[in-house]
């Protein structure tokens, strides 16, 4: 496989020097952010965040285009320190009340038909900011209540916080997603503050709280992991009920975060999403560029006509 003359340079932490790894020809998307204004232009004027923009995502001109967007809710800043996100860690403000509202204007301005609502992880509040993710989806109903619009959530752990899961359980969101990212034994090193079998708990407890809610989860590939560890966690997911699962590959934000490991070629993203298939997930996205929220409008459909799940 020929390869292209970009370098993408990367720090090896434990080695103590740097190193530069050639970025294969199937990662040259390119951004037009001719594409974004409308979506960036409405964000802005009404004071909201898009994760699209907040965490770098490669993908952004492709969903702005398609008049899609994940808004990023309870400030930019979050309080956790994962050592792959491109999101400004540090002590956030407090919560904007009004954020609801807004977010549901947005979506009706820009005549949505499926939603991705995330955030920031916010330790400092008691609920972790359930409430502001209930009120959302309350908003986003009220305001959109004569069109058909579902509405996906990509939460935190909430710190294990049962009742702040049933805060957003009850506020009856078509999908609930809490990423897994990566393996149990990177944990440590990428997930500070984060614990592996916490996030298939709150998965789990999702089902058992409102069996009538879609459950979805995304790896990253390209960490250090090993083919056993990626199949086992996508057998334990499985076993947390999780009916959704996106996996795309880990690209380092700048040089300060966490390293590439390895490049995965696309065959091997269609690999994992058989194995991921065979096993019973409802829908699969895989694919070098793939992140949590994209192609999000796909899932449900797909699951309520029967399509059956495309390759990439």
């Amino acid at each position: 496989m020929p390869l292209c003359l970009s370098f993408i340079k990367i720090l090896v932490w434990k080695a103590g020097f740097t190193v530069y790894i050639r970025k294969p020809e199937w990662l040259n998307k390119k951004i037009n952010f001719n594409d974004c204004r409308q979506i960036k232009s409405l964000i802005s004027d009404l004071n909201l965040h898009s994760v699209c923009q907040e965490a770098a995502c490669p993908n952004i001109s492709e969903c702005f285009s398609r008049g899609e967007a994940t808004f990023l809710i309870l400030g930019k800043t979050c309080t956790r320190g994962c050592m792959f996100c491109n999101v400004d860690k540090g002590i956030p403000s407090a919560p904007d009340e009004e954020e609801p509202k807004r977010v549901a204007q947005a979506v009706a301005r820009l005549k949505l038909k499926h939603i991705v609502i995330t955030s920031v992880t916010r330790d400092d509040l008691a609920d972790g900011g359930a409430d502001i993710y209930a009120r959302t989806i309350f908003s986003i109903r009220r305001q959109t209540k004569e069109k058909k619009v579902t509405i996906e959530v990509l939460i935190p752990d909430f710190g294990g916080n049962e009742d702040a899961l049933r805060i957003v359980v009850r506020a009856k969101p078509d999908i609930i997603g809490h990423n897994l990212e990566t393996v149990p034994r990177l944990y440590q090193d990428l997930r500070q503050g984060a614990d592996y079998f916490r996030t298939l708990t709150l998965l789990e407890k999702v089902k058992d709280f409102n069996p009538q809610i879609y459950t979805k989860s995304s790896l990253m590939l390209g960490l250090g992991e090993e083919e056993e560890e990626v199949l086992s966690a996508f057998s334990n997911l499985r076993r947390a009920g999780c009916d959704f699962l996106s996996i795309g590959q880990y690209l380092a934000p700048t040089l300060q975060h966490y390293p590439v490991k390895k490049y995965f070629h696309p065959r091997e993203f269609t690999y994992y999403q058989n194995k991921a298939k065979s096993m019973g997930f409802l829908y699969v996205v895989s694919g070098p560029y793939v992140r949590s929220s994209y192609r999000a409008g796909e899932y449900l459909p797909a699951v309520k006509t029967g399509l059956k799940n495309p390759g990439q």
